[in-house]
């Protein structure tokens, strides 16, 4: 470190504010012409000791002068911004101001390189403060509960309001009145070194006044405010010189002391030091608690760095503040570390902190950009949702169409006559659900349900059609048995969550299979033919395949069993999806014009046609590459919770290679494929969990994460959960917009049902597609329903509508 130091005149200390920074721009320029720098652009911190509002690390308003300063038209201005308009004025050299940095902080700082556990940064010197690493949760006046931030106290203020008036002394009233901020900085004015030495020259004078020292007599320079200096105060408690530089200091303000005058002299000055000290300590132990509290540790350790010429050069300063705290505190395990320089060397490296985080945010921003979507962007992309939906419904179209809006032969809704029990089975993912439903009067039970989960071996998925339907069959005649069912023929419904043409209600060909299973002879094949067959090979007589419902469709129906504005069904789990109730005349695969038709969009292959390749980051595509579909389901690939987590840990290895995440050390668990689930994605965005939690889970992975990284990996998770919330919301959009379009309506209020994980067990993404949903579609009144249990009681219920429907049929034939 090269430095130089410049006086500041006393007129410049008074002067004007555009005085003093025009000094300290000349000063700076003739430093950097003498280093021969004057050429460079230099990042540059500036140490600035006195009260200010920061609201951003280079934005800093001064609040009030301390420490002697007086100079107009500062006060309330971003001291900063005069800065810089002083070097622009001197004109000859550039340099890049990156941060405004109090002392206390760049004394935190600079002791903070040599040891990583210092969070408070103390100065007592020519005047006194302390900041200190707060939790962000308690600083209400920044937004974000995440990490620390450093807190300037300003604590040369505190007694500003009347509250230390029990201590001060009349001496001390004495001092306040004299000093150029009557009633502010009362603190300060107990304390440092700017005001010691005259509280000591006030009582000596009261004291030669009483006749108690000099044998009453007094001289002309001993009635100077401002002749006994705080560095008399060091010198004179000196332990082995104190008596001979007592009475050399005195002699110099005309004084002929006795031996006994230059003991009570020391008396006096080890008793104004001795409070000051005290003082110091108290407020220390104030924040060694609270951080300990912050904590939750009660054995926690605690460095302080400090700087200061009182604590660094008084010889028994530092001695009485440690002892008076561990008085105060002695709980506490405090370390003293004494800053070298901190106001260069501290602020220096504040400055290359920023210097690199600023870089280090760049790289941040330009990786995730692409996750950031505008609301015109999100427009576009409703749009597109749109026109592949009349693909899908046209029927010239609707062979090549990616999103395959398929008729589901349910034609209605639950009109609260269904009665009745039914069997009902869930096939939607890695685990497969048996329901007993019986269906009531909504007024007395309404619907009861009776279920057992079995789970999907990985052979059965991936092996042949017949291993899978018979698993089914055997699952199904276990909970028959365990529930006296055997012998009972009742109607059953079959949610199949797989993209299927339906022919009728009872009948639906499996176009492809998604979500992972890959079960040979089911595709092109009628899967309630397939199940009919399984039980015929396990005669089991029981079952009466009534209808084959999506999931999205049960959900609709199992919310629209209890809000009859349900005509929308949607599924963000595993997978996505969703179904409407579409106008019968808009469905060309099918005749007839009257009435209305649920589709099930399979809106999951939204994008397969690489419609939205605008959007498609490159991590997208590599998760796309990596699946075992790929080019298939690629609006899913974005939304849903089997991949979410995925394209998180793949960001991860990203900042990870540029250094920006864990010191640049990947661990071979975060290199395996589906290790990050999107459930973590739900835990480390809820606003319970804390980061010792989050870090927790990073540690699992085998990341060794720091505050910073593991707010790094929330920021990760929240923009991608997010993006996938916005998309979906405009699919949503697409939707009910067309619905109101169909029924030629101003403003559409519509219900939709909702199931799924990712919906359910996320804390925001439910929120954002609602708040999203809202911006898009102004004109309709959406509401969001959470369906309970919709893919089993849905099924039920859509069996029961055609089993009222199929009576009513009977009843008027």
């Amino acid at each position: 470190m090269g430095s130089r130091v410049y006086a500041i005149p006393d007129e410049v200390m008074h002067g004007t504010g555009q005085q003093l920074f025009d000094h300290v721009a000349e000063c700076l320029g003739r430093f950097l012409h003498q280093q021969k720098l004057h050429q460079k652009v230099l990042p540059l911190g500036f140490t600035f000791s006195f009260p200010c509002v920061q609201s951003q690390l280079d934005k800093s308003v001064l609040i009030s002068w301390t420490k002697g300063f007086h100079c107009s038209d500062v006060e309330g201005k971003d001291v900063v911004h005069l800065l810089r308009e002083a070097i622009r004025r001197q004109g000859d050299y550039d340099v890049d101001v990156i941060v405004i940095v109090n002392d206390t902080v760049g004394a935190m700082m600079s002791c903070g390189f040599q040891d990583h556990s210092c969070e408070v940064g103390f100065i007592v010197g020519t005047g006194t403060n302390l900041c200190y690493m707060e939790e962000m949760g308690n600083v209400e006046s920044v937004e974000g509960d995440e990490g620390k931030m450093c807190i300037n106290t300003e604590w040369g203020a505190l007694g500003d309001d009347g509250e230390l008036s029990s201590i001060q002394t009349e001496i001390d009233k004495q001092v306040d009145q004299n000093s150029l901020v009557p009633g502010k900085q009362c603190f300060d004015k107990l304390v440092s070194g700017m005001y010691m030495g005259e509280i000591v020259r006030l009582i000596l004078v009261k004291l030669a006044n009483q006749g108690l020292l000099f044998d009453g007599t007094t001289t002309q320079a001993l009635l100077t405010k401002g002749c006994f200096e705080t560095k008399h105060v060091s010198v004179i408690e000196d332990d082995h010189f104190g008596l001979a530089s007592t009475r050399k200091i005195l002699s110099v303000l005309g004084l002929n002391p006795s031996e006994q005058d230059c003991v009570n002299v020391q008396h006096v000055c080890s008793a104004v030091s001795t409070r000051s000290a005290n003082l110091c300590a108290a407020g220390l132990a104030a924040v060694a608690t609270r951080l300990q509290r912050n904590s939750h540790d009660s054995k926690s350790k605690i460095t302080i760095g400090v700087d200061g010429s009182v604590y660094k050069q008084h010889p028994k300063f530092s001695e009485r503040l440690h002892s008076a705290l561990q008085h105060l505190s002695p709980e506490c395990q405090i370390k003293f570390l004494i800053s070298e320089d901190g106001s260069g060397k501290g602020t220096a490296i504040v400055t290359a902190v920023a210097r690199r985080l600023a870089a280090q945010r760049h790289q941040i921003d330009e990786i995730l950009a692409p996750f950031q979507l505008s609301q015109a962007k999100l427009e576009e992309v409703q749009n597109r949702m749109r026109a592949e939906m009349d693909i899908g419904l046209c029927k010239e179209t609707h062979a090549s169409a990616t999103v395959k809006m398929l008729p589901t032969y349910v034609r209605s809704t639950p009109d609260g006559t269904e009665r009745g029990d039914f069997i009902a089975l869930d096939l939607g993912g890695t685990n497969f659900r048996v329901l007993y439903v019986h269906i009531g009067r909504r007024e007395d039970v309404g619907v009861q349900i009776v279920s057992k989960t079995y789970s999907l071996p990985q052979e059965v998925i991936q092996g042949t059609g017949v291993q899978l339907f018979d698993h089914i069959l055997d699952c199904i005649s276990e909970f028959q048995s365990e529930n006296n069912l055997r012998g009972r023929r009742l109607p059953l419904g079959f949610t199949f969550s797989f993209p299927c043409k339906q022919t009728n209600l009872d009948q639906g060909i499996l176009i492809t299979w998604t979500k992972g299973f890959r079960a040979s002879g089911c595709v092109g094949k009628d899967v309630v033919t397939l199940l009919r067959e399984a039980a015929i090979r396990k005669k089991n007589n029981d079952l009466i395949v009534v209808a084959l419902v999506n999931d999205t469709v049960g959900t609709m129906m199992s919310c629209g069993y209890n809000d009859p504005a349900c005509e929308i069904g949607l599924i963000v789990g595993t997978g996505t999806n969703a179904c409407y109730m579409e106008e019968l005349k808009n469905v060309e695969l099918l005749d007839g014009v009257e009435g209305q038709m649920c589709v099930n969009m399979e809106w999951g292959a939204f994008g397969d046609n690489n419609c939205l390749e605008d959007i498609t980051t490159s991590f997208d595509h590599d998760v796309d590459t990596f699946s075992i579909n790929p080019g298939k389901q690629r609006y899913e690939k974005m939304i849903s919770g089997m991949y979410l987590g995925e394209i998180v840990r793949q960001i991860l290895i990203v900042l990870t290679k540029r250094g920006i995440l864990f010191g640049g050390k990947i661990s071979e668990r975060l290199l395996t494929r589906d290790i990050f689930p999107t459930r973590f994605l739900s835990l480390i965005e809820s606003d319970t969990l804390g980061l010792v939690q989050v870090r927790s889970i990073l540690t699992d992975l085998g990341l060794r994460s720091t505050c910073d990284d593991t707010m790094l990996v929330k920021e990760v998770c929240t923009t991608v959960s997010r993006r996938a919330a916005q998309l979906c919301a405009a699919g949503v959009v697409a939707v009910v917009e067309k619905m109101r379009e169909n029924r030629g309506l101003d403003q559409l209020k519509v219900t939709v049902g909702v199931d799924g994980t990712l919906y359910k067990l996320h804390p925001h993404f439910a929120g954002v597609v609602q708040e999203t949903v809202k911006i898009l579609a102004p004109r309709c009144d959406v509401t969001f329903l959470q369906s309970d249990d919709g893919s089993g009681k849905g099924a039920a219920l859509i069996t029961a509508v055609a089993c009222r429907i199929a009576g009513a049929e009977a009843r008027a034939a």
